[in-house]
């Protein structure tokens, strides 16, 4: 098969792989680019294999980046653009199921492609557009097949983690699972557990934020892949109210919205402690429980102006949207006139400070300053005082005379 049109991606980078060519040695498009140019996607990072070894290649070009050498693969800069540029290679056998005790650079593109991880990602493109297919990947693409390389089992055993990417490409791609592909992800489950969280964490994330995140989610319900995943063993029901509880054709906006939407099904004791299990960030961690929190008072009543001052509006929205997702009542618009109804959207608005109580009524930093700054802060949230200068100091007075 042939891309008449080369798309512009690989038209950029068409220069790297010709002096490659002019040297003496093969060099290709590979991996993902070369599919989503086929699915007519949005192309990403452009990677580059080629038979020249690394040290070959850093000479081939001025400016490169030694960014992992020792498996093959070299940075290479041209103007405002960077490309990875690997040398063909096979892999030995996997210690820890996610890294090759030794990699062994070829001359052979079809030995490199053999260590793939499914057919549609085996592909090579050469500069004329013509697709290098050893594995019937093409006819996998039309069949809206995800196979693996080879013996599916070899494959999970080398890298676990190609079972949690397999059920994120089928969430990104809306493809089928092989058969003996997934018997094999299901076998290989266990070996999760020495996969880092880190890197099962982005996997699941890109998972539900996936266009068909309830179709990848259902196939590692079904492969109980969940058991071994952080806080999910035994969790078969809680997931499954998730899918059966939210909307069809939902499609989550954010990482957050999609984490906070599984906490919501899962319900653990702690939805800080769960995240930290995951190995996730202190802001990413706050900003999913935000989500949760915001998500219970709105069970309770609809949200009122304290409320839309703590929150930050994406959030306070996305609350809402998980609300709308599950079939329950919402209000966009009191949200929204509420939160643009505020006269301060973070304390640093107000327009007296604690250094002018300090000069013009005598208070010493401590508590005392700190109580009457936070009655300044919600007295004007709540609408009752307007953030000037002279009604702040009346108000400040009348309180300190209490």
């Amino acid at each position: 098969m042939r891309l008449k049109n080369l798309p512009s991606e690989f038209q950029e980078a068409l220069p790297i792989l010709e002096k490659i060519k002019a040297a003496g040695f093969e060099a290709y498009f590979v991996g993902g680019s070369v599919r989503d140019a086929l699915l007519n996607r949005p192309i990403h990072d452009v990677d580059i294999a080629s038979s020249s070894y690394p040290e070959e290649t850093k000479r081939i070009f001025p400016r490169t980046i030694d960014v992992g050498i020792e498996h093959g693969t070299v940075l290479v800069l041209a103007g405002e653009r960077e490309y990875e540029v690997t040398t063909f290679r096979t892999e030995d056998v996997y210690v820890d199921y996610r890294r090759p005790s030794q990699v062994t650079f070829v001359r052979s593109l079809e030995e490199d492609l053999k260590r793939r991880d499914f057919t549609i990602n085996a592909f090579a493109l050469d500069e004329a557009g013509n697709v290098i297919d050893k594995f019937a990947g093409l006819e996998d693409l039309d069949n809206h097949l995800l196979r693996a390389v080879g013996l599916a089992a070899e494959r999970f055993n080398e890298d676990a983690l190609r079972i949690m990417r397999g059920f994120r490409f089928q969430a990104s791609l809306d493809f089928d699972l092989e058969a003996e592909t997934f018997a094999a992800m299901t076998a290989c489950a266990p070996l999760l557990e020495k996969i880092s969280v880190e890197r099962i964490f982005i996997e699941f994330d890109k998972l539900l934020t996936a266009p068909y995140w309830r179709r990848g989610l259902l196939s590692l319900i079904n492969s109980r892949a969940y058991d071994f995943l952080p806080d999910l063993k035994n969790r078969e029901a809680a997931l499954m109210d998730l899918l059966e509880k939210t909307s069809p054709n939902t499609l989550f906006t954010s990482s957050e919205q999609a984490w906070a939407s599984l906490l919501l099904a899962l319900k653990p004791s702690s939805v800080k402690a769960f995240l930290k299990r995951w190995k996730t960030s202190n802001d990413f961690q706050k900003r999913v429980e935000q989500i949760v929190d915001i998500y219970y008072i709105r069970q309770e009543r609809a949200l009122n102006k304290r409320d839309c001052y703590c929150f930050e509006l994406d959030l306070l929205r996305e609350a809402e949207e998980i609300r709308q997702a599950q079939g329950l009542p919402v209000d966009f618009d009191h949200l929204q006139k509420t939160y643009d109804a505020l006269s301060i959207h973070d304390k640093r608005q107000i327009v007296v400070k604690g250094r002018q109580l300090i000069e013009e009524f005598g208070f010493q930093p401590g508590p005392d300053l700190g109580k009457i700054l936070s009655q300044v802060e919600q007295a004007i949230v709540d609408g009752e005082l307007s953030n000037e200068k002279a009604a702040i100091m009346t108000f400040i007075k009348e309180k300190s005379s209490e």
